[in-house]
């Protein structure tokens, strides 16, 4: 019986600890970044540009250069599109102890490997470093949370928060909550994304790979369809998305750009003209098989438009062309 009455007050206690934080979403200064790829770094970037505090946790000490390599391609991006007047990567902590790198932090965003009995481990173990109040967000690209924090006892405080890449970019955050996710932490976390410029989308219900990624993985198959048999090489599959509907999609998105595009009638028409070539059997949602030699058209025809840059050079390219883009449609989008 007193074990009980103490778990009920420690679980009253937490609740005000996290309605608390709700609104004194101003008091967060220190975030913990666990991973070290370039999911994690951007993240990292991204909250140090903020003015955050942000301890980064590094399987190995062997990771250490190459994750600042990272940080430095971001942060000479991010100083251009102007960071916040306390912004300074001398606030970015390296720890490779866990311990070390979830003590004391307000917000938690996980981005370690894409492997479930990997997060699930994890997750087990971060109950002990954290206070109760403290969320988890994990950057999972398809995963389920639920599953997630399967071996978690404070899985009500665990929600997915997938970024695009790079996060220190493209401001969209996928939230997906769980039927374990305490509704208090759900609202806590769409407001902390959004404080700290990112666009939220709080997912109806949880679903295998979310919004974007799904899309985004419609698109890749098709690509891999048409690589398969011979019909397109992957430069002309580039080259057709950025100079077809890659730009008008910035703006508008898959749904309003078939809208406007069909005059008057808008999607009324665009449905009711063209919803019969839905059945024609232009595309093979399907996964094709990947073969050793659809493997090698891939990987030779990326060399081949790579001209022999290294990583770190494409992605500052990268950058600068999207900071260019999100530039352009601060100053001319309607919701801005």
């Amino acid at each position: 019986m007193q074990q009980r009455a103490w778990l009920h007050l420690l679980k009253k206690e937490t609740q005000i600890l996290r309605e608390n934080n709700l609104k004194n979403l101003n008091k967060v200064s220190t975030v913990a970044s666990i991973g070290g790829g370039p999911i994690g770094a951007g993240w990292a970037a991204h909250f140090l540009a903020k003015g955050l505090n942000v301890k980064c946790y590094l399987h190995s000490e062997d990771e250490i250069d190459d994750y600042k390599s990272l940080i430095k391609t971001a942060w000479e991006t991010l100083e251009k599109l102007g960071i916040n007047k306390n912004a300074s990567i001398e606030n970015m902590h390296i720890y490779t102890d866990l311990k070390d790198s979830l003590t004391d932090v307000d917000f938690v965003q996980e981005s370690i490997p894409e492997i479930l009995e990997i997060k699930q481990e994890f997750y087990s173990k971060i109950d002990l470093f954290l206070r109760p109040d403290v969320i988890i967000a994990s950057s999972t690209s398809g995963l389920l949370i639920s599953e997630i924090v399967k071996n978690c006892d404070t899985r009500d405080r665990a929600i997915v928060g997938h970024p695009f890449n790079p996060p220190y970019l493209l401001p969209l955050v996928e939230v997906v909550a769980s039927n374990y996710t305490d509704k208090v932490i759900v609202d806590q976390a769409v407001n902390f994304y959004r404080e700290f410029d990112k666009v939220p989308i709080l997912l109806k219900k949880e679903i295998p790979g979310f919004i974007a990624t799904r899309l985004q993985e419609a698109l890749w198959r098709e690509a891999l369809h048409m690589v398969a048999n011979e019909e397109a090489t992957p430069e002309q599959i580039d080259l057709a998305l950025i100079n077809g509907p890659a730009p008008r999609m910035a703006y508008q998105g898959q749904c309003m750009a078939f809208h406007v595009a069909c005059g008057e009638g808008g999607m009324s028409t665009n449905l009711d003209q063209f919803g019969p070539a839905l059945k024609l059997p232009w595309t093979r949602l399907k996964a094709p098989e990947l073969t050793q030699d659809l493997r090698d058209k891939m990987v030779n025809g990326c060399k081949e438009m790579s001209k022999g840059k290294h990583f770190l050079e494409m992605a500052k390219e990268r950058d600068n062309a999207i900071a260019a883009i999100l530039s352009a449609l601060k100053n001319n989008h309607p919701n801005n």
